[in-house]
This record gives C-alpha cells, structure tokens and sequence, in this order.
C-alpha cells in the first residue's frame, strides 16, 4: 500500500477494483451493487457538487445519518475536496447536534432523511456558521437552503464541464498531515470533545491494521457499528476500501441477524454487545432442547474448549481431540456457523470490554473474536489479537508502529503516528493528555502480560471505586461476570465511598418476560414485575452466581432491578452503548442511597 492520504487511497483502489462491487443496499427488498469504479463517478459529481457550493479545502461539512452508501461517497467526495468531515450521530437530540456543529465550524450538514433533515431546521437559524442542508432522501423541504443529493449530484455535472473539474486532481493537493476528520467523543463525562484526525493518523491506522490482521480482496462486510464512530469507519470503511473488500450496509440494528445469514460476512466488526446477545440466545435455545440434544451441545463445546489451546494459535488439532473436533464441528459448531452466515473467517470486537467466557465461546466453535484496543484519540486502533495467537481476556499486543508503556500510576500511554492532532478549539483539555513528548494519556488502567507482551485493560482511571473501607475495586470485571446473565440487559456497578458494593441492573425483558409467562408471574407491568419476590430471587441467584470468581470485598451485596432500559435519547448511554455512569448515578440517586439506607 502505497498511499499516503485517504484520499489517495481512494483513487488506488477505485482503479485496482474498478469493476469489482465496492457495496450494497438493500432497496425494496432486492440488494442494490454499486462498483468501484461506479463508486468513483458518484463521489466525483457530488464533489464538484460541494465545490458549487464554494466549499473548499478546510471547510467542515458535517454528516448526519445512519450507515449507507451516500455516507462513504459524502465522506470521500468531502476528503478529495480537502475540506473536513464532521460525523454527527444521527441519534442525537437537535441541543447535542448544534454544540457539534457549532463548536466544529460546520458550513453544511448532510442529512439522511426528514427526521434528520428537521432536526436541523429546528437550530440552524441559531448556528451564525450553518449556511445550509443537504438531504440523501432527496425530500426538499420548505427552505431555500435545502438542497437534495440529486441536486448536488446535477449541480456537480455542470461544474464538472463549465470548470473543468477533476476529482484525481483535487484528491491529490491533500497532504499527509492535513486535518481530515474531526470526530466527537461521545464523552462519558462533560460536553463532547472533538478529535482531529489527520489523514497521516488514519492512514498509518490503516496500514499497521493490516500487518495485524489479514485483510483480503475477497472480504465481505456486513456494515451496522455507527460509522460515526471511528471503530467501524477505519476497520471496514477504510481499510476494506483499501483492500478491495465488498461492504453491504445493514438495513438496520434490529435486522443485523437476518442480514448476516442473508449476505454471508467474512468478517464481521462489533462491539462486545452483539457476541454477548449471539451467545445468550444459544444457550437459551439449547436449555429449551431435548436432554440428549443439550448433552451433545455441551459435549461439543467440553471439545472445543479443548481445542482451542490449538485454535488460538493458528493451529488445528490432531490426533483423537482432531477427530473429535471434527465430529463436533459437524454436530454442534456447523449450526452456530449457519447463523452467522456460513463463511465467517473472524469476528473483531472493540469500543468495551469483552468478556473472556464469550470469547472462550466462539473460540471453541473455532469462530474466533478478536478484541482490539483504542480510542477515537488513536484512530483509534492501539493493540489487537492476532489470529495466528489471540489470548483471552487481553487486548492484544500493539500495533507496529505504535508504543505503549505503563506510567506509574497504571495508566496506558499511547504514542505513534496515530495519536490525535489535538481537540478541534479546546488546546487546554490537549495539553492534559498530550504530551510534548508525543505520549497520549489514554485514561484507561492496564499491564502487560509477562509472557507474550499482550495488553490487559483493567478499567478506566476515573471509574475506579474506593470502599469506604480502603478497598480499590474495578466495576468492569464485575460488571461483565453480570452481563452475563440472559436475564440482565445493562448494569452498573456502585460503591465508591460506600462501605460495600451494591449495583444498578436493567433486565433482559425479552428473556425476564419469557421466564415469567412460565412461571406464572404477572408481567404486563414493568415496575410490579421488578418488584415481584420471585422475580428478586431469580435475580439474587443470578449475582450470586456472577460474582463466584471474586474476592468478597469485591461481590455485589445489594442491588435495584430498574424497570427501563438505558437509552441515548435519555443520556445515559453513548452511541457505542458505554454507559454514562454520572448521570446514571444523578438519575437514580433515590435508589442507590435507598440500597444503603435500608
């Protein structure tokens, strides 16, 4: 890979893989195939579009709209102008969505659809920079400001021929240390940060990515993790771009499951919440089978574990456990495999912990997940598994190129080409976590195992708890070994200052609901149910159950069933689903000193 620049990148491989199909749609039931080469056309127009409009290199245009092919064409046709995309989640609320806009600089928003396009319409007479809309639906609105990507799309042929325009030559003049990307942190904590990225960041993620991870021409995607976020927009927008790889766009979160048997993925990115979901709802549907079916099943996976000592590391089993792997495999694997589409080579997993048990899971049906490390500060990608060697409940080793050392206190510092530009107008909360050394703060605690140099995430600084008795405790472990449980959707771990741990637990009501109907609990009221005793002592066995493998000091004492779910329309969740655990704990404050007080 010769490139230097995304927008490089984009013109190598829409000239390698010209007639190869770069994505799909799904558009009235039917998968709609754009090619590489069609790809280019389309980006080509709709930058000469932008450039009517008087946008040029340096200015920010926003995108605002959920994963599609119009979003990767926004995205390329705005990096070979060498203006700079602003990612807006398209689950924010209109207050949210001005502070980005506002604090970016923002010139143009490109909206997916009306409810986008309104959100805008309802601030952009308070935002002094926002000159205008662009609509992907293609639904003009009542503003002459409103323009639809057909519009721009038209406007950008003519400009083409009135002014010569060519995109080759524009997506040249970019530089490697040119701003490409200005990216919000969802932020866990204060108002949103915007992290400038550099194509020389992205690229060198890119590259270092690839040494780590086979990526192959022959690569499929099934695309669904925001590409707001930039997990999913450097591990499969860009660097399967850059391979040649086939990209279909989810229709949706809740159809991912019907996508993937749909399209057959060879790979597969997401965060730890789906491999969590896959992994209950097996082992729900296997408690329901005959006992026969379920002793084979859990013969299967007693196998599997015990390969997986070879399946780690790249290699296959031989001898009798080989023999017996491949009856397994034919008997309990192959099924689990024809769920996720028949020809998936490896599920990558990062933006939160995964818990070790699932990955044991997969590994033993020889599905491996490769968990990776990083923050939207280090493009993001800081170390991953490998799957020559993949260790459980590690991050992986570090990517080439990039250095990472334990400070003192614990804390991961991070340095390389990929480390952040700084935050877009805020030079102070740069300077608290880069240093003029180069070293980026990551917030986050870890250490490195002494055997093969794999990095271990404890937890992030400022979510350490501190009994009121001295005891320093980490809530994610704890956290996880709860997630566990089919029956428990989200949790938060509490007890900072306290004398004892204590947690905040939202049930799986798909799997609570079931349970009750079977139980004869009533369950047409959420709150009634969450209080009803059966439901309590099905729960206290659930922690009890979870916190087994922890010290005593460590293990939830008490805890509150909630009876909504964590939302982002209600702030208590990211857009890459990390809860806000300040304003979990300001919403909930009754409950929580109620768990003390009693």
């Amino acid at each position: 890979m010769s490139f230097n620049t995304i927008s490089e990148m984009f013109l190598q491989s829409t000239g390698s893989f010209s007639d190869k199909a770069s994505c799909y749609e799904k558009i009235d039931g039917a998968w709609k195939e754009l090619t590489y080469s069609e790809v280019k056309i389309l980006v080509e127009r709709f930058a000469a579009g932008l450039s009517s409009l008087g946008i040029q290199a340096g200015d920010k245009v926003a995108i605002q709209s959920t994963n599609c092919p119009r979003w990767a064409i926004s995205d390329y046709a705005i990096a070979c102008l060498g203006a700079v995309s602003v990612t807006v989640y398209p689950t924010l609320i209109p207050s949210q969505i001005k502070y980005i806009l506002d604090d970016s600089d923002t010139v143009y928003v490109i909206t997916e659809n009306k409810e986008q396009t309104d959100k805008i319409l309802s601030i952009i007479n308070e935002s002094d920079g926002l000159k205008g809309i662009i609509a992907m639906d293609d639904q003009s609105g009542p503003s002459s400001n409103i323009f639809s990507f057909s519009e721009i799309l038209e406007q950008g042929d003519g400009y083409i021929s009135e002014n010569g325009f060519n995109v080759d030559e524009s997506a040249k003049t970019a530089r490697p240390e040119d701003l490409l990307t200005i990216i919000y942190t969802s932020g866990t904590t204060g108002d949103p940060k915007g992290v400038m990225l550099t194509h020389k960041n992205l690229v060198s993620n890119i590259k270092a990515t690839s040494l780590a991870v086979e990526v192959k021409e022959s690569d499929v995607y099934l695309s669904f993790l925001p590409l707001s976020h930039s997990f999913e927009r450097m591990s499969g927008h860009y660097t399967g771009f850059s391979k040649g790889g086939t990209t279909y766009y989810a229709e949706g979160v809740d159809t991912v499951a019907d996508n993937m048997m749909e399209v057959k993925p060879t790979v597969v990115i997401a965060v730890p919440r789906l491999y969590e979901k896959i992994h209950a709802k097996v082992l729900d549907k296997v408690s329901g089978d005959p006992p026969l079916r379920q002793k084979i099943f859990w013969w299967g996976i007693d196998v599997g574990q015990k390969a997986a000592q070879y399946l780690t590391r790249g290699q296959n089993p031989s001898g009798l456990l080989g023999i017996k792997f491949k009856i397994a495999d034919k008997l309990v694997f192959s099924k689990l495999k024809e769920k996720v589409g028949g020809r998936l080579r490896c599920f990558i997993s990062g933006g939160a912990p995964l818990s070790p048990e699932v990955g044991k899971f997969f590994a033993s049906a020889n599905i491996p997940i490769l968990e990776g490390y990083g923050l939207t500060e280090t493009s993001p990608v800081i170390t991953c598994n490998r799957e020559e060697l993949f260790k459980f409940g590690t991050v992986g080793k570090p990517l080439e190129g990039v250095e990472v050392k334990i400070a003192e206190d614990g804390e991961i510092l991070c340095r390389g080409d990929n480390v952040m530009k700084g935050y877009y107008n805020n030079p102070e909360a740069t300077q608290e976590v880069l240093g003029d050394d180069g070293w980026f703060k990551t917030g986050d605690i870890g250490n490195f195992d002494d055997e093969d140099g794999y990095l271990q995430i404890t937890d992030r600084k400022k979510s350490l708890l501190v009994t009121s008795g001295g005891k320093n405790i980490a809530p994610t472990p704890l956290e996880l070994s709860l997630c566990l449980s089919k029956y428990i959707e989200q949790c938060l771990v509490i007890g900072d200052r306290r004398k004892f741990i204590s947690a905040l637990i939202v049930p799986s009501f798909e799997f609570l609901n079931a349970w009750a109907e079977k139980n004869n609990v009533p369950n047409d009221d959420r709150k009634v149910l969450c209080s009803h005793s059966s439901v309590l002592e099905l729960f206290d066995q659930e922690v009890q159950n979870a916190m087994e493998s922890f010290s005593r000091y460590e293990r939830v004492k008490k805890f509150a069933l909630l009876k909504s779910e964590w939302t982002i329309e209600s702030g208590e969740i990211t857009p890459k689903l990390s809860v806000k655990r300040k304003v979990v704990e300001k919403n909930y404050a009754e409950v929580i000193d109620h768990l003390y007080s009693s």
